[in-house]
């Protein structure tokens, strides 16, 4: 990923200071531009040169959690906004969540009545009608959870574009930037302090994904969150396969706009146990259990790496993020070969297709699975948008649109009560 020219100074002062260039931190940076807010994202590396770019690039309502439904359907009309105004490679594709049993068509059933008072789009098909969606198939799909509004975008281009339209809109993008801290007066955030000096703001708004724990815990704020390493792969082009983004289960698959198929599974994710999994074992127990059969947990060379990494640094010297720029893990061989041999199973279409590619990114947990998006007790004028456990980049517009109105003082349009600091307890 290239990054764009560095401006020669920093501004002297901002009204809000933006700690990462991913799609949270530039939704947010565009919505509070466009607001007439002096802001500036400060990012260590490039604009989504973490997992931003390394997700599925799905723009879904379907399986969220409830609360996050109402983000999910505000976003689906802002990306539509975005796409009128840059290409982010977002298109209504659909999304089909497979069903091969009773239980499976049960449990769509019941988000559907769960989600139906928030005005969304999905209904459950037979299995005539779902596998005329289709390609031809090797396994019984008895049906499928069905939403024709939802859809993809390109991770690659999205984030960046979004960058784009702030930059027009006034906002400033400083790329190969750290932030090391912040700095206080009369009790409240006054400053950033970055690699490159200090810049005033009146709010500071961390977006950093899977490093806002870090960061927040340098200043005293402990907030519950782990990494989950996810991997990915994408095909060469095919010819004949799924229009619709399809979840079937074991693994999934979603059109590229090049023609290819980013390809994954649930069971691809590796959390690696590293010190924070034994401080935060109380939070993540539960979580561990229920999900074991989607998430392994892997003991390696990562957890030498996080314990020989500073959790408390001054803001005078070379921080964490300098040292290490941009988090970018090693695949799981095992996994990319399953959801291959998956894929092409179920559809054997992609047996003309080959993997052209595999990637791997860290995704930012928290223990029940939904963001923090909120401002941090004790710290006047810092708020935290993280944690979004691997659902944040279809529901990136939105979250950056409350976050603004948040930021601004005002009440956001969409409830963020099930997204507080403080539900984790101390």
């Amino acid at each position: 990923m290239t990054r764009s020219s560095l401006p020669s100074a920093l501004p002297p002062a901002v009204d809000v200071a933006i700690i990462g260039a991913g799609i949270i931190g530039v939704s947010t940076a565009y919505a509070l531009a466009q607001a007439g807010m002096r802001v500036a994202v400060f990012e260590k590396g490039a604009v989504a040169c973490e997992q931003s770019s390394r997700n599925w690039g799905w723009v879904r309502t379907l399986g969220r959690e409830l609360p996050e439904v109402p983000l999910a359907l505000r976003a689906n009309q802002l990306w539509g906004q975005i796409q009128d105004r840059i290409d982010a490679g977002f298109r209504r594709s659909g999304i089909l969540y497979l069903q091969e049993s009773d239980a499976d068509a049960a449990g769509h059933q019941a988000w559907i009545d769960g989600a139906r008072a928030y005005g969304i789009d999905a209904r459950l098909l037979g299995s005539r009608e779902a596998r005329g969606l289709l390609p031809q198939t090797a396994r019984n799909w008895t049906g499928a959870m069905y939403s024709a509004n939802d859809g993809v975008a390109e991770p690659q281009l999205a984030a960046p574009a979004i960058a784009a339209l702030a930059r027009a809109a006034g906002a400033q993008i400083l790329e190969g930037c750290a932030v090391r801290g912040v700095e206080l007066a009369a009790g409240r955030i006054s400053a950033v302090v970055t690699e490159r000096g200090r810049v005033a703001a009146q709010a500071v708004l961390v977006a950093a994904g899977a490093w806002s724990r870090l960061f927040c815990g340098n200043l005293g704020a402990d907030f519950p969150q782990l990494k989950v390493r996810g991997s990915v792969l994408r095909t060469t082009p095919v010819e004949g396969g799924p229009a619709a983004a399809v979840n079937g289960r074991d693994f999934t698959c979603r059109k590229r706009a090049d023609g290819g198929y980013t390809v994954s599974q649930f069971g691809a994710s590796m959390a690696d146990v590293v010190p924070d999994s034994f401080r935060l074992m109380r939070h993540f127990l539960r979580s561990w259990l229920a999900n074991r059969d989607f998430v392994r947990l892997r003991f390696g060379k990562r957890f030498f790496e996080e314990l020989g990494m500073p959790r408390h640094f001054p803001a005078d010297r070379a921080s964490p993020f300098e040292r290490h720029r941009v988090l970018d893990p090693r695949p799981s061989e095992r996994g990319i070969v399953q959801a291959w041999r998956r894929l092409t199973h179920a559809f054997p279409v992609f047996a003309q297709a080959s993997i052209l590619q595999s990637w791997a990114g860290y995704i930012d947990v928290t223990p029940d699975a939904m963001p923090v998006m909120d401002a941090v007790p004790r710290l006047p004028g810092l708020y935290l948008a993280s944690g979004f456990s691997g659902h944040g980049f279809g529901i990136g517009p939105a979250a950056g649109e409350a976050m603004a109105q948040l930021i601004q003082g005002r009440t956001p349009a969409i409830d963020l009560h099930p997204f507080r600091y403080g539900r984790y307890g101390s």
